[in-house]
């Protein structure tokens, strides 16, 4: 944001008993705990690959995995090489203290056990759940079988090499493995915290991989030949580059939460208020899919339909639209490696996040009404009314999680001090204490 120039006036000094409101000069914003650079070089990655699909006809779900690569390794290279987020201290590794392995041997092959049973347990849910062998989970639970072996034997050199580095590798993994091997005394939060960060992880990892391969076949697909004169479709396609985006990004975040990265969970949102705000958002607990409780589409329409016959409200409609995705997919985008739900991976402050403490929330809702029209019916003024309250219900639930996930935060002191910064000097809140009239 550009800073405005400071302007001194000689002859009117300023009373000793007034003092100045506090400026960006004065006031910087905390730093963020994720560059620019990171997102920019994912998103660099994901369009050039997109570029390719979309030429040779790459429309596969394993072309969706290219993709997923495509934007995962050069904000992997930018973090590493320009960033150097290895180097930080939250990373809790010291690389200039590498212990000799048969100090560490004992730790590494307890977290092993804690480790494997962990994705054992993850497994079994998976195997018994049938939820997780139907439509676009079948490819999730493909790529889970795939990946299984090539995990089991990684685990071993990667857990063997960290702990050497680690300053306190008895971690959740650790903890539970000795839980288990009844080897040593361990804290039960600690396999609490463990536990949490790994259901945070196995169920929006599969709901992820699952929209990935469909969201990118629907993009590459589409003909583009004479959109430009259909502001409606024009607006579609665009609206499905940014989920396109989206996906690959959150996808991305959740499998690299890696301590050399910085990427690693801090923490796992521990309120059972915050996880059932965001349970009830995804499948299968989703109440607003079609059928279900919060569904508000019944008696609606889209604005495409509402706006026939207008073509200038179509063109400025679809604009706005397009804006909000595209902010919504920024908000992805801003996470870089470290996009994921009901944890706590470090603090944002750049990009969408100096303006609102949520702007997905806020575009995803936008979106919502500006796309329904729910005041307007195709039925009676009853389903009209029924659509509003439903679809106001919908977006007091996003508040809800947005006030149990700052709740999470605001234990890192780095939070408050952004929380606090943003209801100084942020357009979002500051709007809304204007409606409120403080």
């Amino acid at each position: 944001m550009p800073r405005l120039p400071l302007l001194c006036y000689a002859s009117r000094p300023m009373p000793q008993h007034v003092a100045a409101a506090p400026t960006h000069r004065t006031d910087p914003r905390p730093a963020s705990a994720v560059s620019h650079g990171v997102g920019l070089a994912g998103l660099v990655g994901l369009i050039a690959w997109i570029g390719v699909a979309r030429v040779y006809g790459l429309d596969g779900p394993y072309a969706a995995l290219v993709n997923l690569l495509a934007c995962g390794v050069p904000m992997v290279l930018w973090s590493l090489i320009v960033d150097k987020v290895h180097r930080r201290p939250s990373t809790g590794i010291d690389w200039s203290r590498v212990r000799p392995w048969r100090e560490t041997i004992d730790t590494s092959l307890i977290k092993l056990v804690g480790l494997w049973a962990t994705w054992a347990g993850i497994a079994l849910i998976y195997g018994t759940g049938r939820f997780y062998w139907d439509g676009n989970f079948r490819f999730a639970m493909w790529c889970f079988g795939t990946a299984a072996p090539l995990l089991f034997v990684l685990s071993i050199p990667y857990v063997l090499w960290l702990d050497r580095r680690l300053i306190e590798p008895r971690d959740g993994a650790w903890a539970l493995g000795a839980w288990l091997t009844h080897t040593n005394t361990a804290e039960p939060e600690l396999i609490y915290a463990h536990l949490r960060a790994w259901a945070v992880k196995a169920f929006f990892l599969a709901f992820m991989l699952a929209i990935v391969p469909p969201g990118f076949a629907e993009f590459i697909r589409t003909p583009t030949f004479g959109i430009l004169t259909d502001p409606v479709a024009l607006a579609n396609w665009l609206i499905t580059f940014m989920f396109v985006i989206d996906v690959a990004f959150a996808t991305v975040g959740y499998v690299l939460t890696m301590r050399p990265l910085d990427a690693h969970i801090r923490s796992a949102n521990p309120y059972a208020a915050g996880w059932a705000a965001a349970l009830i958002c995804y499948p299968p607990f989703i109440l607003m899919n079609q059928g279900g409780p919060l569904d508000y589409h019944p008696g609606t329409a889209e604005w495409s339909q509402w706006l026939q016959g207008y073509p200038i409200l179509l063109v400025i409609v679809g604009a706005l639209l397009v804006l909000l995705t595209a902010i919504y997919a920024w908000a992805t985008v801003a996470f870089g490696l470290r996009f994921s739900n009901l944890t706590h991976r470090g603090v944002l402050t750049h990009g969408p996040y100096a303006w609102s403490r949520h702007p997905a929330y806020l575009t995803k809702n936008l979106f919502w009404w500006f796309s329904t029209l729910p005041l307007l019916s195709t039925g009676t003024l009853v389903d009209a009314a029924r659509a509003t309250l439903i679809l106001a219900a919908v977006s007091g639930i996003y508040y809800w999680r947005a006030r149990t996930e700052e709740r999470h935060l605001r234990e890192d002191p780095i939070y408050r001090d952004y929380s606090a910064w943003m209801s100084r000097h942020a357009p979002v809140p500051r709007f809304f204490r204007w409606l409120g009239g403080r």
